[in-house]
């Protein structure tokens, strides 16, 4: 489906060309906004190809300017959430307007606005909202004796900005939106996920991917790493030159059961690798692993548990992630891990999080701050308004175990007491081979669900316009079909595509051809 179909798909508002008339209508809106505990900074009628910039954005963030694809109605407002705290969003309101709305999501720590989704969906006609979530940066130093703050990361800022934004959506062009959407992935993915087990009424359709749920036990996952690198030594610690054979040895215990040896696991769920099968006499083999290092490797690819019970679930095993590990987390302790215990659960910039033991673990998890965990399995309200939420996790996620995801989808269907089938009718949730964490990977990874990742907007082939279609259409996404480019590069044309399985199916070659070929994959429980 091309841009100009999807646009045409909804009844565009009748606005005057983009003219003095859509300008001067941007420019009077600040004065016609009557919000209550909003101070509105600017608005301001940015043109098509616009190369907008973010001096007053924190460096951390990394936003130094978005390159604007459609004309669009930039308001820029700060919201007062409570007397110690207030959020910081913009309104992209496109002169494409096609009824619809939609609010971006938030990545890591959660302070930078992502200008990427804004653009995005305002360029295909979304009015679109996002927010710094509370705080700047991508840091967690003002959680610091501020709950408030910590309930605007957790959910309050993209729970008020939704709700302002649709308010100025509708002052803008005059009329109601049609239907409400949300677009997120990693802390956006689990946003996502809260105002549909929380808010139910916010949004009709909801694109969740990559999400940090069980967040205070995932940011415990996330800091068992350092410790068991640090506690390796020197002669426990594999080298770069050996992650390579680490790669190979698990692509050959691992990568044919989905039929094809193509480089990419499609379920890691039921790879079982042994780093042991690594271990050699020669301990000065390029190919080979001491037995400490063996232990490491197994170690880091290990579920986390504390007091006998699971924590979060084994990293999931693919290519790449060991180097990964080492890489991230070896350094020091994880920067999301050491600020969320530091400054949102202990209150104490002093807190040692070099180890984490099973009792601040625990205490992290039952204390919950702001309400952040994300761990309801009843979803009855949002299946029962009609809201339809679709669920994605790359199967080669270096941040966040895709094995999380299998867990969530699982849980909901034993609280609900559905199986897979009656989840179908709202729920639907897509294992994405070969994608890292929220794009990127050897995989079929151009889904649609980042500006950088869109491969088409044929909602066969997008998890937005997969969504718009499922909610406004009532067509239900049976798979979701991935590019991949010669070297991940558009320029280079398609290497090939994949069509990803919705859970709890999984992805099987029937061998009847060539792998590239989407046709010789099939579908099975």
């Amino acid at each position: 489906m091309a841009l100009k179909s999807f646009i045409a798909a909804a009844a565009v508002v009748a606005l005057p060309r983009v003219n003095a008339d859509f300008q001067q209508a941007c420019a009077a809106l600040a004065s016609q906004l009557t919000i209550r505990d909003t101070t509105v900074s600017s608005t301001s009628f940015v043109a098509a190809g616009t190369n907008l910039t973010f001096p007053t954005v924190d460096p951390t963030c990394e936003t130094p300017f978005q390159v604007v694809s459609s004309d669009v109605c930039r308001v820029v407002l700060t919201l007062v959430t409570s007397n110690r705290s207030s959020t910081i969003m913009e309104a992209w309101l496109p002169s494409n307007w096609t009824g619809r709305f939609l609010s971006t999501g938030n990545g890591g720590i959660g302070g930078c606005i992502q200008y990427t989704d804004l653009d995005y969906a305002s360029s295909l006609g979304f009015a679109t909202t996002g927010s710094n979530n509370g705080h700047s940066g991508q840091n967690g130093t003002l959680f610091l004796n501020n709950i408030e703050v910590v309930r605007d990361f957790a959910w309050r800022s993209l729970l008020t900005s939704a709700v302002v934004g649709k308010q100025i959506t509708n002052d803008f062009y005059g009329k109601p939106h049609t239907k409400s959407y949300y677009l997120g992935c990693s802390t956006g993915g689990r946003q996502g996920w809260k105002m549909a087990q929380e808010f139910p009424d916010l949004f009709d359709g909801i694109v969740a991917g990559s999400p940090a749920l069980a967040f205070d036990n995932l940011t415990s996952w996330s800091g068992m790493f350092f410790p068991i690198i640090a506690n390796a030594g020197p002669d426990g610690y594999p080298p770069p030159p050996l992650w390579g054979a680490v790669d190979t040895e698990l692509l050959k215990q691992c990568d044919g059961i989905d039929g094809a040896v193509d480089g990419i696991i499609e379920d890691p769920s039921l790879c079982n690798f042994r780093p042991e099968a690594l271990i050699c006499p020669s301990a000065n083999s390029s190919s080979c692993l001491t037995p400490k290092q063996a232990a490491t490797v197994r170690a880091i690819f290990e579920p986390l548990f504390a007091d006998g019970s699971l924590v979060y679930p084994r990293l999931q095993f693919g290519p790449g992630l060991v180097a990964a590990v080492f890489e991230i987390y070896s350094q020091s302790q994880f920067l999301f891990t050491d600020n969320w215990f530091r400054f949102a659960v202990f209150n104490d910039p002093a807190f040692n999080t070099s180890v984490l033991t099973p009792d601040e673990i625990s205490f992290a998890w039952n204390l919950n701050p702001g309400d952040v965990n994300t761990w309801s399995g009843d979803l009855s309200k949002f299946r029962n308004r009609g809201a339809k939420i679709l669920h994605y996790h790359g199967q080669q996620d270096q941040i966040i175990t895709s094995a999380n995801s299998n867990r969530y989808y699982d849980f909901v269907s034993q609280t609900m007491r559905l199986p897979h089938t009656s989840l179908d009718e709202f729920y639907r949730f897509f294992r994405i081979s070969g994608m890292e964490h929220c794009g990127g990977g050897q995989g079929a990874t151009f889904i649609g669900n980042v500006e950088a990742s869109v491969a088409s907007l044929d909602p066969d082939e997008n998890v937005l316009t997969a969504m718009v279609r499922w909610i406004e259409e009532g067509v239900a996404p049976e798979t979701i079909t991935g590019t991949a480019f010669v070297n991940q590069t558009q320029a280079l044309g398609v290497d090939f595509k994949r069509a990803h399985c919705r859970y709890p199916y999984r992805n099987v070659n029937t061998g009847t051809g060539d792998f590239k070929d989407p046709a010789t994959w099939k579908c099975i429980l």
